[in-house]
């Protein structure tokens, strides 16, 4: 891409992201409890967009007033019935996606937490199809049928280094 296209390219997205902030639509602030317990790893298999049918960590929205690490151990417990605690900051990633006709149709900050196991096995709740406890080789394999970025924060929740 030439330069001058580079530039107009940037100005037009800098006017689009404007666009937004001035209609009140904001990135979503959520978050992803990451639980290992016995050297697995809790995914559920997601019931809803975005990634509806893909399998990641349980999480979503934190509320009005709440402080992270409360919502992530409050959505573990509304999306498994796990109890957890001594939740601590991983990484935070961006997930922005557009639909078919390239609008953006969804943007979240996301926080992953991880969170000490305390009990529960993990049943499925209405925004689960199911839940499931997977080794890091597991999550490795998956492929497309995990959300992005699944691997590397199981691998950054471990204490590894990111695949590459």
């Amino acid at each position: 891409m030439a330069p001058a296209e580079a530039a107009l390219l940037i100005s037009c997205e800098a006017q689009y992201v404007m666009s937004l902030s001035n209609t009140g639509i904001r990135p979503v602030a959520a978050v992803l409890a990451v639980v290992i317990r016995d050297e697995r790893i809790l995914l559920v298999r997601r019931a809803n967009p975005p990634d509806q049918g893909r399998w990641g960590y349980p999480g979503g929205r934190i509320e009005w007033g709440e402080a992270v690490h409360a919502a992530a151990l409050r959505e573990l417990a509304e999306e498994t019935g796990i109890a957890a605690d001594s939740p601590e900051l991983i990484d935070v990633l961006d997930f922005i996606e557009a639909d078919p006709a390239g609008t953006l149709a969804h943007h979240f900050a996301m926080i992953a937490v991880a969170c000490r196991w305390l009990s529960g096995e993990g049943e499925a709740a209405d925004d689960a199809l199911e839940t499931g406890w997977f080794t890091l080789a597991d999550v490795i394999g998956m492929g497309r049928a995990a959300s992005d970025k699944v691997e590397a924060i199981a691998r950054r929740a471990r204490g590894l280094p990111p695949a590459g």
